[in-house]
This record gives structure tokens, C-alpha cells and sequence, in this order.
């Protein structure tokens, strides 16, 4: 196969010229640029068109999350982090990895691994987040990070939905239920209606009514939300009501 074009966003230069390094043991991939903060890298990606984007988290002036708001990118992402906690599954970019500084040449050549292995397969199967993890997503057009485990409920909004979080008002974000309901992980997160995902660890009643349909409860929630007979007929043999 042809190299992958690759480009390095790190406001460190040490760090740019040991990726750099390290990535000239892999005929797989060839550093096409460099760029030390966001503007550069955005002149770097329209130039190159890269297949990997091996990008910083936290840089001055301006994240590798900020440039991801600023432009389209189709290449793979590898992030590049100092910091565990900002080791996400970052499914709103589509992030391939991450790399946690410094950067050791077994932890690279795992990340070289899944990007030259089946990517087409990679892009077609959509990855589980753990309940402890953390996510990004855009709200009201700015970037949060939230953990999965203070999610209480999501309701469909047509190609949006609705995300009920703990001690906070619900937000609309640009994720289907759909898209919701692939990543999270099931002995959680149920559905329990088309429209309607809830997180069972804030359920404080489920209630029968007739037709075979039940009212579920949330907590802190004042409507309860339906939960039709297709799906209690799934879930009865496997939650305690």
C-alpha cells in the first residue's frame, strides 16, 4: 500500500521532531508537515489533505479540539495528550487513538497497527464507550467533555437529540439517538421507545399500565417517559421490575 500522509499538530518542538523520528521506523507513514498551533495546521491540512492527523489536545491560544470546529477533516486522528484525563473516546471527531506523552515506541506501533489494518472496517463499526469514560461533544456550539455516567436520559429530535445530564438543564446536540445507542454501553443504557434512551442507574420507578406498556421514572425528572411493549417485552427477563 502507499504511505499515509501524515501531518504533526504539537506546540512542542521536541515532542514534533521525536514523533517525527519515531514514525521514519514505519514505511507506513510519511510526515508530509508540521505545524505548532492552529492556524498553521489548518493551512497544512488544506495543502496536504492528509490520510492521519497526529493531533496535540491542549496547545496556547487554541485546542486540537478548536481546530476541529474550524475545519472538515477526513484524515484519521491520533490525539497527542500529557494528560490521562483527556484520554477519550472522542467519537464526535472519529478519533482512531490516543497517545499519552511521552510516547513510547510500543504504545506508536499499536496506534500504526489500527490505522493500517482494516479501515474500512474500522470506519464501518462504531466503538463502545465505558461508563467511566469521558466524552466530547459540541453543545450550542461549543465544546464540552462529559462523562458518560452522568448521563441520565437522551430523546430523539429528529437528526438531533436531547441529552438529560445530572444537576443540569437538558441540552440539544447533533447526535442521532441511533448513533447514541451504538456507542453506549447496554447494561447501562436501555431504550426503551424509539425515541428514548435512559440510563438505568437513575430510574426510581417503573410502573405497568395496560396494553402491556410502563411509565419509567427518572430521577429529578418530573414526566415519566413510555416505554413501549415492543421493548418491555425485550428487556423483562433482564432488569429487576
Amino acid at each position: 500500500m502507499n504511505p499515509l500522509n501524515s501531518i504533526i499538530v504539537d506546540d512542542e518542538w521536541l515532542v514534533r521532531e521525536e514523533l517525527k523520528t519515531m514514525l521514519g521506523q514505519y514505511p507506513e507513514i510519511r510526515v508530509v508537515a508540521e505545524a505548532a498551533d492552529v492556524p498553521q495546521a489548518v493551512e497544512a491540512i488544506k495543502k496536504y489533505k492528509p490520510g492521519v492527523l497526529f493531533l496535540d489536545i491542549q496547545m496556547p491560544g487554541a485546542s486540537g479540539f478548536d481546530l476541529l470546529e474550524k475545519i472538515k477533516v477526513k484524515a484519521k486522528i491520533i490525539f497527542i495528550t500529557a494528560y490521562d484525563k483527556y484520554a477519550i473516546k472522542a467519537f464526535e471527531v472519529n478519533a482512531l487513538d490516543y497517545l499519552l506523552k511521552p510516547i513510547t515506541k510500543e504504545r506508536l506501533t499499536k496506534a500504526v497497527k489500527r490505522l493500517i489494518g482494516d479501515q474500512e472496517a474500522t470506519a464501518r463499526v462504531p466503538q463502545k464507550v465505558e461508563y467511566d469514560d469521558i466524552v466530547y461533544i459540541v453543545v450550542n456550539g461549543s465544546v464540552q467533555f462529559l462523562k458518560v455516567s452522568l448521563l441520565k436520559c437522551i430523546l430523539a429530535e429528529g437528526n438531533y437529540s436531547y441529552i438529560y445530564y445530572k444537576d443540569r438543564k437538558k441540552d440539544l446536540v447533533s447526535k442521532t439517538l441511533q448513533e447514541w445507542d451504538e456507542i453506549l454501553p447496554r447494561n447501562y443504557f436501555v431504550r426503551i421507545h424509539r425515541s428514548t434512551i435512559v440510563n438505568f442507574e437513575y430510574v426510581q420507578e417503573v410502573k405497568k399500565c395496560r396494553n402491556y406498556t410502563h411509565l419509567v421514572y427518572v430521577r429529578d425528572i418530573e414526566q415519566p417517559f413510555m416505554m413501549s411493549r415492543r421493548y418491555a417485552s425485550k428487556l423483562k427477563k433482564t432488569l429487576p421490575w
